[in-house]
């Protein structure tokens, strides 16, 4: 039986390229070179996944949960570019390579743009890299599944509302893949969040894309 675990990389490195240190719970022998709080040893006890998604669209959707109305039901009220996590995750990336962590030729780095334009396809291949049998239900779930999801993720209340509400993963529409040039996600920036949204989302996304075109060229497919 796999257990699934997902979390994001920037709670395992300090902020702003800090040198990390070994968390007490986990460990008391310093570990030069690791910029996470978890030793070697227990870093090598998972199978990991990277799942990267353009900042173009990760940004706003979380600047989106941090100002009116949203933030009435997320309870984030004050946008931190530190949260993107960009920086750490490739960090974190270069590190478990370096330490044969995971194998440089056989990596899995899902793109949600990937995922989302052909679910069943890159869900395919996934399983194969981590030797499961794909099955329909990884593509379609219950009614009771999605209340027991309401119910773990309640905590996280605004996050994953669309998730939460569905019962199935399916293509998303074509409309999705329309040209986007620097100019028209700035309008569309700007008629939605003014313009201190406008710079605070472009200054994030700007400072984060060549982390996530690094990532990307490993994207599996």
């Amino acid at each position: 039986k796999r257990v699934f675990i997902k979390d994001i990389a920037h709670y395992l490195l300090p902020p702003n390229q800090q040198k990390a240190s070994i968390a007490p719970s986990a460990g008391t022998t310093a570990e030069p070179g690791n910029p996470t709080v978890l030793p070697l040893d227990i870093l090598r006890k998972f199978q990991w996944t990277f799942l990267i998604r353009h900042p173009r669209r990760s940004i706003p959707s979380y600047y989106r949960c941090t100002i009116p109305p949203l933030d009435e039901v997320t309870g984030f009220r004050n946008f931190s570019a530190s949260e993107a996590g960009y920086d750490e995750l490739r960090r974190l990336f270069d590190f478990l390579i370096r330490e044969r962590v995971v194998d440089e030729k056989d990596l899995m780095v899902v793109d949600a743009d990937d995922l989302l334009d052909d679910p069943e396809g890159v869900i395919r291949a996934y399983c194969a890299h981590v030797g499961l049998d794909f099955t329909d239900a990884m593509l379609n779930w219950s009614d009771e599944d999605t209340k027991l999801a309401q119910e773990k993720f309640a905590k996280w209340n605004g996050f994953h509302n669309d998730a939460l509400c569905s019962t199935s993963l399916k293509p998303r529409d074509k409309a999705h893949k329309k040209v986007i040039t620097r100019e028209s996600e700035e309008a569309e920036w700007l008629s939605k969040y003014g313009e201190k949204g406008l710079k605070e989302i472009r200054e994030c996304v700007d400072a984060n894309v060549k982390d996530y075109e690094y990532l990307k060229k490993f994207a599996i497919r």
